[in-house]
């Protein structure tokens, strides 16, 4: 029985920081391990190109042509991105795993924060598990490979 092909979506910066290593943590993120191209048979030229007429569109058809979402180190956009699918997360509308890439601590700030709203009441505990924080790009491989078999 073949495996579906499973996709993931990915939300970050549209600049590259000031730190190298968020750089270089998107590209790894953004490069196919070698284990998975004998899987990916054909995947390797663009099968489909979508254009959207909003960014509001953008962001739905991109989650919802995803397994799962990853947000890397950026800025109000990936924000923006990552609080609305943690918010449809939290009011039921699905139940794709989210990951928070905090390679360098980078997201240390926005966990905080949100420990704190959950603290003051103003979002419920379990809140904080709807977003799997990893470090580095295999332990990302390894939570997406056991998230989506």
């Amino acid at each position: 029985m073949t495996r579906p092909t499973r996709s993931v979506c990915v939300f970050c910066g549209s600049r590259p920081g000031r730190d190298p290593a968020h750089l270089e943590t998107a590209a790894s993120v953004g490069t196919d391990p070698r284990h998975l191209v004998p899987r990916e048979k054909g995947r390797a030229d663009l099968t489909r190109y979508v254009v959207t007429e909003t960014m509001h569109e953008r962001k739905k058809v991109m989650f919802m042509n995803a397994d799962a979402v990853v947000t890397l180190a950026g800025g109000p956009g990936s924000l923006d991105e990552l609080f609305e699918v943690l918010t449809w997360r939290q009011l039921g509308l699905h139940a794709k795993p989210i990951y928070l890439m905090n390679a360098g601590g980078y997201w240390d700030p926005l966990l905080t924060l949100i420990d704190h709203m959950i603290a003051q009441g103003f979002a419920e505990p379990g809140f904080r598990d709807y977003v799997g924080v990893v470090g580095s790009t295999g332990e990302l491989a390894e939570r997406l490979r056991a998230d989506l078999s």
